[in-house]
């Protein structure tokens, strides 16, 4: 009689042990899916995020691809013989109204992506060209009061295709407060540069459009001192 009790407790004991053993192995293998669960979803968030932040850096990247392409076979201007047969590239998206119809200013042009504003409008063109009788000197002396209080900088410049050519006049590159339209300033740069006995001022009167003036239009200007 005490044996047969000594052995109902102990399989009870055992069935007890058993039993928390596979409740514990339930909870565990629920904690384990459950971990899983949330670790697939928020892994699946994880690569959605990614896909989708490399899709835009894609898209980004294409368009400014395209973008490039648009600029591309540039454009030429080749101005008069008879005023240092003045020539330089620009994008080819861009449109031009140049007038040369006065003899005190050979060029005065006008360039802009798409349509050009009309010129009376204070637009920040992409680019301007102006080749006046003012005096070189004369024109940069307009600029002092600017480069004194240092909204201008002032730098001396030959552009590239220039520098191997004789008698070329250093000019002045200007970056900066470059013009004023309705009395508001227009950030941006010119070169002023002696061509003849004339002054080029090629400009552009935003900072958006800087690294085709410089990489494109100041790259490629050429003109006969």
């Amino acid at each position: 009689m005490k044996r047969s009790e000594s052995g109902s407790a102990g399989s009870t004991l055992v069935t007890v042990v058993l039993l928390v053993v596979a409740v514990g192995a339930l909870a565990f293998g629920f904690w384990a899916y459950s971990g899983r669960q949330d670790y697939k979803n928020n892994a699946d968030q994880k690569t959605a995020a990614a896909v989708a932040a490399a899709e835009a850096a894609q898209k980004t990247q294409l368009q400014a691809q395209f973008n490039q392409q648009l600029k591309s076979p540039y454009k030429t201007f080749v101005g008069s013989i008879t005023y240092g047969s003045i020539t330089f590239q620009y994008p080819n998206a861009w449109s031009s109204y140049v007038d040369t119809t006065n003899s005190s200013e050979p060029i005065n042009g006008y360039y802009n992506p798409g349509d050009v504003p009309g010129t009376g409008s204070g637009s920040a063109f992409a680019l301007r060209v102006e080749l006046t009788g003012n005096g070189y000197n004369s024109v940069i002396q307009n600029f002092n009061s600017q480069v004194q209080s240092g909204t201008v900088t002032a730098t001396a410049y030959v552009p590239p295709k220039m520098k191997s050519v004789a008698n070329v006049q250093p000019g002045t590159l200007l970056t900066g407060a470059v013009s004023n339209s309705n009395g508001s300033p227009l950030n941006g740069a010119m070169l002023v540069i002696p061509v003849r006995d004339k002054t080029l001022q090629i400009y552009t009167l935003s900072n958006d459009y800087l690294s085709d003036f410089n990489n494109i239009v100041l790259a490629s200007l050429t003109f006969v001192p």
